[in-house]
């Protein structure tokens, strides 16, 4: 059936032309890692300025949190799930309309799940990126259980248990936990993705729950990304440890577990420099971080999370298997939800990874990142 949706697509719209990627983002600052691709160079190449190079290891401890920035009053867990919902459901309203009104169209004039309705429907699947071979198992089970289907509520309802069986087939997360402090989390993945501002959202979701946090900058090689994440660290309360511009990142990450294990910090998130998974000697750069982080403290990282955009669709797919084939990623983040129709990637990625997907961002604010509840997602899908 998912030839025949191509084909008539295909005989409907010839010379339609391939429309433009969403390039919506969910980051609140600039000169994020949207920025233009870096050089492939080496940066163990790069050479330091040795003039304005700052002393290896020097570390900026958190400012003293001002008044404003203090978390907001506790609220009750029912209240705050409410609102969590909330912001999760208008961050899916683009993918939602085009499910929930497209199938409540579908039964117009008809009580009875027909071929034409299974096709139909299909092509909806596809649309909002569940990819094809997971649209084809979901039909698939939607004409064996069509003679009780009979309105468009049922056929929501079947949809969302079908969904629901991939994401409880999932993994649960199995991330190393160390005996010691402090708990390190390694954050991957290419240009653009938002790695930057997602680790400045953990790291305030971190310092609300009352861990001391220390944010590692060993993105040494973007323009502005240190200044960045700085930022960030300021904003969530969090230490940082930093080197100069386009410093060796392993250097940056081994001097942030000695300040960690100094200072005592529950928590440490290392940025890492975005790189096209397609590029073998970039790819060897980020294994040397994870290398130097496990000599300084054994079994670290204990996390390697990597940052997916959903506005790139199934070509997340690939990224994310060629980083964990590289580092064996033990969860996933899914970024910029809000900014697309496609929000059946998610499922698309549970079926056709098994790694944990554990974040979900649908907007620009820190709360827009939530963890990921698949029973919360599916309700709000539809």
């Amino acid at each position: 059936m998912a030839f025949k949706w191509f084909k008539k697509k295909a005989q409907a719209t010839p010379d339609q032309p391939k429309p433009a990627i969403d390039t919506q983002t969910d980051d609140t600052l600039p000169g994020d890692d949207d920025a233009a691709p870096q050089s492939a160079a080496s940066e163990d190449d790069l050479q330091p300025d040795d003039q304005a190079a700052m002393p290896p290891g020097e570390s900026d401890p958190a400012p003293a949190p001002q008044a404003e920035d203090s978390p907001p009053a506790a609220i009750s867990d029912d209240k705050q799930g409410r609102g969590l919902f909330a912001r999760l459901k208008s961050g899916l309203s683009k993918t939602r309309r085009i499910l929930t009104t497209d199938i409540d169209e579908l039964f117009l004039g008809k009580k009875l799940v027909d071929e034409d309705m299974i096709e139909d429907l299909e092509e909806l699947l596809i649309t909002s990126d569940m990819g094809v071979e997971t649209t084809m198992d979901i039909m698939d089970k939607i004409s064996a259980k069509r003679s009780r289907i009979n309105a468009a509520g049922e056929l929501k309802r079947v949809l969302k248990e079908e969904i629901l069986a991939y994401f409880e087939d999932l993994p649960t997360s199995a991330e190393k936990r160390a005996t010691a402090t402090p708990h390190v989390v390694m954050v991957v993945g290419v240009n653009g993705v938002g790695k930057t501002t997602t680790i400045g959202k953990l790291a305030a979701h971190a310092s609300r729950k009352g861990n001391k946090v220390l944010i590692a900058a060993a993105d040494t090689f973007r323009a502005a990304a240190i200044e960045q994440i700085a930022i960030w660290a300021d904003r969530a309360g969090a230490d940082i440890v930093r080197h100069q511009d386009h410093a060796d990142p392993a250097a940056v990450a081994y001097d942030s577990i000695d300040a960690a294990i100094s200072r005592k910090v529950d928590t440490v998130f290392v940025d890492t420099a975005g790189r096209l998974h397609t590029k073998v000697n970039l790819m060897e750069e980020i294994k040397k971080i994870q290398r130097t982080l496990a000599k300084r403290l054994p079994d670290a990282p204990h996390e390697v999370l990597l940052v997916l955009d959903a506005t790139t669709g199934q070509n997340a797919l690939s990224q994310a298997k060629l980083f964990n084939d590289a580092l064996g990623v033990t969860g996933i983040a899914l970024t910029k939800l809000d900014g697309t129709a496609k929000g059946g990637i998610v499922v698309s990625i549970c079926k056709g990874l098994n790694i944990p997907l554990k974040y979900i961002g649908v907007g620009e604010g820190v709360d827009d990142l939530q963890e990921f509840d698949p029973k919360r997602f599916v309700e709000a899908l539809f």
